[in-house]
């Protein structure tokens, strides 16, 4: 778990949220030229992603205050080696992606997995085939782990997968 004390929302960014906010964001910027409304334009140009990234950067230790719970994080007492591949799906602005990929790029180092990152931002349509209804996923070996996890979880989820044996080729 990685929670402590109370959290209203789960620990994981909607792609579908996180998506209509920055249509909402250029909304208003359209809604401002077309008024004519030059200042205000500059103002919510700028100041809307300026919130956006002091939310952002500031995110561990304003999460309980939003609802989400604390950011935590437990260590493995070990992590043996697991060859396998690993895919982070990953999407702009969310807040948890990042403290994951951190996780992930830490636990590679002594667990020895392929580490691959796809940003879903602007890929609808692999949102659609894949099912992704929410960030950050790591997947590996068709299995899914959604939203902020411990390292310790991480390295359970990616150490359980066995990488697939090469057969013999028979000639």
């Amino acid at each position: 778990m990685t929670t402590t004390g109370f959290a209203i929302k789960q620990q994981r960014c909607s792609t579908t949220g996180l998506a209509l906010s920055w249509v909402a964001w250029l909304a208003g910027l359209a809604y401002f030229a077309y008024q004519h409304r030059w200042t205000a334009a500059l103002i919510w140009l700028v100041l809307v992603p300026g919130v956006r990234l002091i939310l952002f950067r500031s995110f561990p230790k304003i999460s309980r205050y939003l609802g989400y719970g604390r950011i935590v994080d437990i260590l493995p007492p070990q992590a043996g080696s697991s060859p396998v591949a690993v895919t982070f799906y990953t999407f702009f602005s969310c807040p948890f992606c990042p403290i994951v990929l951190q996780r992930l790029e830490a636990l590679q180092k002594t667990m020895n997995f392929s580490l691959h990152r796809i940003d879903v931002t602007l890929r609808p349509q692999l949102l659609l085939g894949k099912h992704i209804q929410s960030v950050p996923v790591i997947e590996v070996a068709g299995e899914r782990l959604v939203g902020n996890v411990t390292t310790e979880d991480l390295a359970a989820f990616i150490g359980r997968v066995r990488p697939l044996e090469t057969l013999p080729v028979a000639s």
